[in-house]
């Protein structure tokens, strides 16, 4: 995939080129500037942060395109650095601009649609690859393929042909969910998440990243959203496994607006405390199961989504938990 599409702001005040590549979004820092309508030094500071916090790491998320441009009567050719969509993505949590906001529904749904026209056209040689794949794992002689290149591409194309199958079972409304864990350990209590979520408001307001109305609940809706993730029926968990609960608790969170500001990040945070404490955080490679980027996008595609497809919502994360190993 590889093609440069404009972009329009719904005022068709703004209008930026956006290069497609790699299934992201690139721009260079003088689009930022223009899509966030923001000053050159702003855009570099938040960049700076972004990469020195270590949110993003600069060698996955820069590359250099080249370009020409005339000077005179000279044509000019420069390598400049572009920025992709989760670069993008933080930028505009920290502006929290109207213009980030609708620059980001219209980056998800065209990669979205890209996506899909490449699963299309490609569905029936993916559902060939993994039955090579599968072929070749049972059968236990991966080590008889004696290049490291070899290994490595197979582990590559088994990752992706699991993607690929969850992205089909999106699609289709046709999400299974079986060998979940219901070994649950910790049960999330309304007075450990409100003091839990009090210290994540105190280092992001020492950070500068919240303001006051952080965490603070409109109404009962959060103690509510508590309690239904826990509930029971004779004496049995009515979501009963450790995917199920967290899943649960991710949408909740962010569904029901129960905070003033915040949601998202309070629903990102618990889903990991959650996880955490029930020892299911991680792979057992020592890997998290859900990376930053995973989680950000997670959490958007959460608050974008349909309420009528909660179900499907809910079902998507349990997967991604319980696919990671």
């Amino acid at each position: 995939m590889n093609e440069i599409v404009i972009y329009k702001t719904p005022d068709n005040e703004t209008q930026v080129e956006v290069k497609f590549e790699g299934e992201t979004v690139w721009l260079n820092q003088a689009q930022l500037v223009e899509l966030f309508n923001l000053s050159k030094a702003n855009i570099s500071e938040h960049l700076k942060s972004i990469f020195k916090s270590g949110e993003l790491d600069n060698g996955a998320t820069v590359r250099n395109f080249r370009t020409v441009r005339m000077e005179g009567k000279r044509e000019i050719t420069r390598d400049i650095e572009h920025y992709n969509l989760d670069v993008i993505i933080s930028i505009g949590y920290r502006v929290n601009t109207k213009r980030g906001i609708q620059f980001r529904q219209w980056a998800t749904q065209r990669l979205k649609d890209y996506l899909g026209k490449g699963y299309a056209v490609n569905q029936k040689r993916l559902e060939q690859l993994q039955q090579v794949v599968t072929i070749i794992q049972q059968s236990g002689n991966t080590d008889s393929l004696q290049l490291t290149e070899a290994k490595g591409l197979l582990e590559i194309l088994s990752n992706y042909t699991q993607s690929f199958v969850l992205l089909n079972q999106y699609d289709s409304n046709n999400i299974s969910t079986d060998k979940l864990n219901e070994n649950i350990t910790y049960e999330i209590k309304y007075n450990e998440a409100k003091a839990a979520i009090a210290e994540l408001k105190k280092q992001l307001m020492a950070k500068k990243e919240a303001a006051d109305l952080f965490g603070n609940e409109k109404d009962s809706g959060f103690n509510s959203s508590l309690q239904s993730i826990v509930q029971t029926f004779d004496g049995k968990f009515l979501y009963p496994s450790i995917e199920e609960q967290a899943a649960n608790l991710l949408y909740f969170v962010i569904k029901n607006h129960s905070f003033n500001d915040g949601n998202k990040r309070i629903g990102a945070f618990l889903f990991v405390w959650f996880l955490e404490k029930n020892k299911h955080r991680f792979k057992k490679s020592g890997e998290v199961k859900i990376n930053d980027n995973g989680l950000v996008a997670l959490a958007l595609l959460v608050a974008q989504s349909d309420p009528a497809e909660k179900e499907l919502m809910i079902k998507l994360i349990i997967n991604l938990i319980a696919n990671q190993g």
